[in-house]
């Protein structure tokens, strides 16, 4: 990849990288998976990167590949990661910490996602990240009729394990 590309890569990376963040979050369930799966998702965003066309946003792309990644790396039955080597080490990438007001109720959402199937999970994430329909649909190559039907079904099952 040229210097370009690479310079072009790490700042739309860095901007967007919370994502990444949260749908490690979302398929995790202690930090070192996370981290695991935080390097797994960006080395396939590094391999992919020079095919990424523009014709999406990047943030829809980058959600299509880290959601992949996170789906087809959990559906395993071995469950490890394999990680690939990549020298990030001359990049700083930070996370902000939440507030522990808002981390309890975020532990109590993530536990009650956690009990989901891993297209729920994804749709969940997406609706939470406030895309439109159209933008899910495109992200997870599904109707957005689909899409509007699965939210409503996924909101009942929410509702259901976060008030018994």
């Amino acid at each position: 990849m040229n210097q370009n590309l690479e310079k072009e890569f790490v700042n739309l990376l860095d901007e967007h990288q919370n994502l990444v963040h949260k749908i490690c979050r979302i398929y995790t369930h202690d930090s070192d998976a996370h981290q695991d799966l935080f390097q797994e998702i960006i080395i396939q965003l590094w391999k992919s990167y020079p095919q990424y066309k523009g014709e999406a946003k990047f943030s829809t792309w980058a959600y299509r590949v880290a959601l992949n990644t996170a789906i087809s790396l959990f559906r395993k039955s071995t469950k490890q990661i394999q990680t690939s080597s990549l020298d990030f080490s001359m990049y700083q990438f930070y996370h902000t910490e939440y507030n522990t007001e808002e981390e309890q109720q975020l532990k109590r959402m993530y536990h009650a996602i956690h009990q989901l199937n891993d297209i729920d999970k994804a749709l969940v994430f997406l609706y939470l990240e406030e895309k439109d329909y159209k933008e899910i649909a495109e992200t997870l190559g599904i109707s957005e009729v689909n899409v509007r039907v699965k939210i409503n079904r996924v909101k009942s099952k929410l509702k259901k394990i976060l008030n018994p």
